[in-house]
């Protein structure tokens, strides 16, 4: 029984080991985050500005508006595959 029960803990103890992050990875990590961020600010920056561009309320979008909101999606997609790429980098280095 203390066999069974020691061999679970060095189990558990190696794949909490394998599962930490290098301070690299962590840094990477926050990078990753800080560029999602801004792009998420950025974004929704342009589509606060979009709504002001249609000011009538009949659920349809100006040619103005969607354009804006778009542009603010785009924006919104390159920062979060900026940020994967990042994080993908960042775990392919070794430790």
């Amino acid at each position: 029984m203390k066999k069974i029960i020691l061999m679970a803990a060095l189990t558990a103890s190696t794949l909490s080991l394998a599962a930490c992050d290098s301070a690299k990875e962590n840094a990477a990590e926050d990078t990753a985050d800080a560029v999602e961020e801004q792009g998420d600010a950025t974004a929704d920056a342009m589509e606060d500005k979009a709504d002001t561009l249609d000011n009538t309320v009949d659920g349809v979008d100006s040619t103005a508006e969607q354009a804006l909101e778009n542009k603010a999606e785009a924006v919104r997609e390159n920062a979060e595959n900026k940020a994967d790429a990042i994080e993908a980098k960042a775990e392919a280095t070794p430790m």
